[in-house]
């Protein structure tokens, strides 16, 4: 109910061009198919630099997501606007833990996170083992989830920053998105994310108000602030204004930032290009205005 609530929030005009900008800004430009090429990187990196090339306002989006064996194109790309090192500029997010199954040996997810953080990786978005969580086996859920953050970590002692996919279309219950949510991040999640988005449901509002009430809670009760990424089935600008409304009522506004929030898309950020564009001169461009995905 406190969902659907929410999502009936309007914003004045102001406040939509601030917020069509904060979607762009906490994007993961994503791109995750097995036809997947360096060619196709290179222009998910371009996109990712300028989304919009007849607007110098346009901002860049937080991060580009990819595969691990992807990650040294993306780097390259990049650059000197690749945010190496938690300098200013667009991360590399890369999926592993034998995405987006889970159904591999720890042995695997592990080099499979190495492998991609040893390529530039500034970001993992691992999954959890669903079927181990459903069968009760939490232990070990909560142990591969220690292992690969401590595979995260580079020679020089820094490390890339964790998002764990809880995959919540395949969990069954809001309890068992709520348990998992607190087993994520008592393991050392930097994130949570709700989906692969290869299964369906994906991202839903009340699933992602469920994590952030955990997020809430946690930060209550220690001080530390945990990120939140829905991800999948977000296309259209206004569906995402409401998840930033959830946000500001949850967990307040100073989670609207790269560092807290992300959206996992891609076609969502044309959606807000158009609304953008609309803005600026009024009416909508032709259907060739953006990039197809």
């Amino acid at each position: 109910q406190r969902a659907a609530g929410l999502s009936t929030r309007s914003i004045k005009t102001s406040s939509k061009a601030w917020a069509l900008d904060t979607i762009i800004r906490t994007c993961d430009l994503t791109t995750l198919e097995g036809a997947d090429t360096p060619g196709k990187v290179r222009s998910l990196v371009a996109k990712a630099i300028t989304p919009d090339a007849s607007d110098p306002t346009t901002p860049s989006v937080a991060a580009v997501c990819v595969y691990g064996d992807m990650v040294p194109y993306a780097v390259e790309a990049l650059g000197n606007r690749h945010a190496a090192g938690g300098t200013e500029g667009i991360q590399v997010a890369a999926v592993a833990t034998a995405f987006p199954s889970g159904r591999a040996s720890l042995a695997i997810k592990l080099a499979d996170t190495r492998d991609a953080v040893a390529a530039g990786a500034d970001e993992i978005d691992m999954v959890i083992d669903r079927g181990a969580f459903l069968s009760g086996q939490y232990g070990v859920v909560f142990d591969q989830i220690v292992a690969v953050r401590e595979a995260c970590i580079r020679p020089d002692g820094s490390h890339a920053h964790l998002k764990v996919i809880l995959e919540t279309g395949e969990l069954q219950t809001y309890d068992n998105v709520k348990r998992a949510s607190w087993l994520a991040i008592l393991a050392g999640a930097d994130f949570i994310k709700t989906s692969t988005g290869k299964v369906s449901p994906a991202a839903t509002l009340p699933v992602t108000l469920l994590m952030l009430e955990v997020i809430r809670d946690w930060h209550r009760l220690t001080g530390e602030k945990i990120g939140m990424k829905p991800a999948g089935g977000i296309r259209a600008s206004k569906d995402a204004v409401r998840y930033l409304v959830t946000v500001a009522e949850t967990v307040g506004e100073e989670w609207l930032t790269p560092q807290l929030w992300r959206f996992g898309a891609s076609s969502l950020v044309n959606d807000v290009l158009l609304q953008r564009q609309k803005m600026r001169t009024g009416h909508y461009s032709g259907p060739d205005y953006v990039t197809v995905d």
